[in-house]
């Protein structure tokens, strides 16, 4: 069907509703990283294994899930990620009930599955389904919805596990679980159903978004991985959904390790994302009109080193505000590394938005190290020279790597 530019408003909010419960599910885990570390009695590199079963999926399930996306289009890729994820939250009811650590996170690896159809599905479509140039505007707007989601599962959830008495029963902990997650299980199915039902969600064509010219390059090329800018894309995506997760997830006990109560520490992922909120709405005001989205990408990883530095010579609480203000700074990274990533791919597009959800496995494997050598050191803040390196890239990727059109 051809992609009307100009009629593109109605689906983006039917995927701004996506990216909602993406959030929603996803930034919770750094209340229950809090959670289950205190209920299960684990150390930190046992406690990041909820960020890494979540994430990991990403690795082993983007191809077979764009395969998944190819056969079914958009649309109905998008229901069917709903009910995976619908009995990802289901399996922490029996989870709760045999208080068992590994079926949680089994639970959490099957969402992860769904979030990965959704996200090799919703991102491209936002991406192709209007002008190019504006691209990182429109998921910077998707990603308003996303944080705007975490803040409230933050809140919400956070109040639920991480406030009042503490039972001396770890399985009367963990029952504060069912409720909460058999509401999710209810939203997503119906949710599902909504998106397979509506009409207002239209397949377009990748190769109808690429300028004149790109197509001929296209057919010369026989593979993705023949395309520099798009394999350095995942690698500054893995990069940066690292550093991402850990300013959000880790954010919590990171405050707890330096003595602040847990009743005042669960709100600080809020924090991080409320940064990330404002770097949306700064980015939509100001891409592509004043500044265009690979300059915010460097500005914004730069930041990041810059405030990183800070955190690792500051004590305390201003150390913590340090962290949060990394989600400022990691906010227009995603949205501005898609397109540039994407940029060309045409045909290829699909199977090229695949490699780049594998990339979100940074979420998985960087906090896990984050927590090793969290232990390992006896420091939670030393730790966070992991992240360095991380922003280092991105920079590289934002000045050079994205410009590479051949090897």
């Amino acid at each position: 069907m051809t992609n009307n530019k100009n009629n593109y408003l109605g689906p983006l909010v039917i995927i701004g509703v996506l990216f909602f419960v993406m959030g929603f599910i996803t930034w919770v885990n750094g209340t229950l990283i809090t959670f289950f570390k205190k209920a299960f009695s684990l150390d930190n590199t046992s406690s990041y294994l909820v960020t890494f079963a979540f994430f990991i999926s990403y690795t082993i399930m983007a191809i077979p899930c764009s395969m998944v996306v190819k056969k079914t289009g958009f649309k109905n890729g998008m229901s069917l990620a709903l009910m995976v994820m619908a009995v990802g939250t289901l399996i922490f009811i029996p989870a709760a009930e045999m208080a068992s650590y590994p079926l949680f996170l089994v639970g959490l690896f099957t969402i992860g599955i769904g979030l990965t159809v959704l996200q090799t599905a919703s991102n491209p479509y936002a991406t192709i389904l209007g002008p190019r140039e504006s691209a990182a505007q429109r998921i910077s707007i998707m990603g308003i919805a996303n944080k705007g989601a975490g803040i409230i599962s933050q809140i919400v959830i956070g109040k639920l596990l991480l406030a009042g008495v503490e039972s001396a029963d770890p399985k009367d902990e963990l029952d504060k679980v069912v409720v909460p997650y058999l509401i999710l299980t209810g939203i997503l199915v119906a949710l599902a159903l909504v998106i397979r039902m509506t009409k207002g969600l239209v397949e377009v064509s990748e190769e109808e978004d690429e300028p004149a010219g790109v197509n001929q390059v296209t057919v010369q090329k026989t593979s993705v991985f023949q395309y520099p800018n798009l394999v350095l894309g995942v690698a500054a995506l893995f990069c940066y959904v690292g550093v991402e997760v850990i300013a959000a997830d880790t954010i919590i006990s990171y405050g707890v390790s330096l003595g602040i109560p847990e009743s005042e520490a669960r709100v600080f992922g809020a924090y991080t994302l409320g940064g990330m909120m404002f770097g949306y709405v700064l980015g939509i005001v100001l891409i592509p009109k004043y500044v265009s989205q690979q300059a915010y990408m460097i500005f914004s990883a730069t930041l990041g080193l810059v405030v990183t530095v800070i955190a690792l010579l500051t004590t305390g609480f201003t150390s913590v505000m340090c962290i949060a203000v990394l989600g400022f700074a990691n906010a227009v990274i995603w949205p501005a590394l898609w397109p540039l990533a994407l940029s060309g791919l045409g045909k290829f597009t699909k199977i090229a938005s695949a490699l780049l959800v594998m990339g979100i496995s940074g979420g998985a494997i960087m906090p896990l190290i984050y927590g090793g050598i969290a232990d390992s050191i006896g420091s939670t803040q030393k730790a966070y020279l992991l992240v360095l390196p991380l922003y280092a890239f991105i920079v590289y990727f934002g000045l050079v790597g994205h410009k590479k059109k051949n090897w």
